[in-house]
């Protein structure tokens, strides 16, 4: 039987332009998707593509209030997608749309993105042979509506407005928001939604985070999903070894972590390799706990390029409350707020990855070139005011560097009056190993 020539696939061109450099992420395919997830008909009069465009294109936008940035974003999809059909001229029926928009629609999106991800960057979001990514949270502020009040509560604080918690894992040397995770504000857990976001990860991922992250349900979890990590411990964690090592001499070592809760629980300890990376400015030293045991694969040195690479983690806090203005919701209700804040995760991830994208690739175990994201909005938001896009927007993009400079002072100048002091952890707990422990040892990895 005959069989005719296979057509090759084609090759996307190169992007030039602002909205050439979007559709390389929000592909035909990402839509193709994302519509699957959409319950909706047909032809609304705010079709998927103009709700998700507008909805994200209004987190790059200047304006004070939700109608000001609408006003700009609508404008500025007509230019991005001229031969579209117009969305809607008014923003209450814009936010009526928006309502209607199913949360897995946004999911879907953001699962298809990260897709887009791994396909461009490919090894650039390798270092020494992992994805670095790094986990933290944060609070942001809401309106003090009656409804958000009753039902995401307040914080900590007396008399505080409602919040909601920002769960998010970030790739450590692109500074690009790889997967998050949002509950209210009061009563959210970290470790918690660290656990759930683990089958979002890649395969190749080293987890990296502080010491907030202690506990053996997060360490157990990690280990079952076969999740590489590098975590930081405190005075918290109490650790066991072989040898009698005095603390001060201590530098790494295989050793087991096993609180003596779970031990009377008869659950088997957590085997690892601790490392001691001593600060060359400082008198604290960082303690890292990771369960790769092999020096040759995660070195010291290596564990300490990803320990001062987590920074990144609380740069793109930065990035996303202060630079795009999202340290408080504008959003009036709870179904809003859940639109709005994943709607701007998405944003800013795809603003961040086109700058990333934009830089000069080195080499996997070098520094990398990141981007500076206040510079890749301006000039973002240049092209949204000028009369056409021009086709040097890539060009100009792989000039927006961060800046790169030696650091010999603190970064915090002053006390903030909101901000606790902060005080570094302490080092963990090490004890030896008696005989009657290494039995239940023995027999608890039996058991198991």
């Amino acid at each position: 039987m005959f069989h005719g020539k296979k057509k090759s696939a084609r090759l996307r061109p190169k992007a030039r332009s602002l909205p050439e450099a979007i559709r390389e992420f929000l592909t035909p395919e990402v839509f193709k998707q994302v519509r699957k997830a959409a319950s909706r008909r047909k032809m609304p009069r705010w079709d998927v593509h103009a709700l998700i465009y507008v909805l994200l294109i209004m987190t790059w936008c200047c304006g004070d209030s939700l109608p000001e940035k609408f006003e700009a974003a609508k404008n500025a999809y007509a230019k991005c997608c001229p031969k579209r059909r117009r969305p809607g001229k008014t923003f209450e029926g814009f936010e009526k749309a928006m309502i209607k928009l199913p949360m897995a629609l946004l999911r879907t999106l953001a699962c298809s993105l990260r897709s887009r991800i791994e396909a461009l960057f490919g090894d650039r979001l390798f270092s020494f042979g992992f994805i670095p990514l790094g986990c933290d949270g944060t609070r942001q502020e809401c309106p003090r509506t009656e409804e958000l009040e009753r039902r995401l509560k307040t914080g900590s604080k007396e008399d505080s407005a409602p919040t909601i918690w920002n769960t998010s894992v970030v790739h450590l040397t692109l500074g690009i928001p790889w997967c998050w995770l949002f509950g209210p504000g009061g009563k959210s857990s970290e470790r918690a939604h660290l656990v759930q976001m683990l089958p979002l990860l890649p395969a190749a991922a080293l987890l990296v985070t502080d010491a907030g992250y202690v506990g053996y349900e997060v360490l157990r979890r990690l280990v079952a999903a076969k999740t590489w990590f590098l975590l930081r411990m405190s005075s918290n964690a109490t650790f066991y070894t072989d040898g009698d090592v005095p603390l001060e001499d201590f530098r790494e070592g295989i050793v087991y972590y096993w609180p003596k809760c779970i031990q009377k629980e008869g659950l088997p300890p957590i085997r690892g390799r601790l490392i001691r990376v001593c600060s060359l400015r400082k008198k604290t030293d960082v303690w890292l706990f990771t369960n790769v045991e092999d020096p040759q694969r995660l070195s010291l040195d290596a564990a300490s390029r990803f320990y001062r690479w987590r920074w990144e983690n609380e740069g793109f806090f930065r990035t996303y409350k202060r630079t795009l203005g999202k340290l408080k919701m504008h959003s009036r209700t709870v179904r809003s707020v859940h639109r709005e804040a994943e709607a701007s995760m998405i944003a800013t991830q795809l603003l961040l990855c086109q700058g990333a994208l934009a830089m000069r690739p080195v080499s996997q175990d070098a520094t990398p070139v990141t981007c500076s994201p206040r510079k890749v909005l301006v000039e973002i938001r240049r092209e949204f005011n000028s009369p056409r896009f021009r086709n040097d927007f890539v060009v100009r993009l792989a000039k927006a560097q961060r800046e790169r400079r030696s650091r010999e002072t603190p970064k915090e100048k002053r006390v903030w009056p909101r901000r606790k002091p902060y005080k570094p952890p302490s080092p963990p707990l090490l004890l030896k190993l008696t005989e009657e422990l290494k039995s239940k040892i023995a027999n608890t990895l039996c058991a198991a």
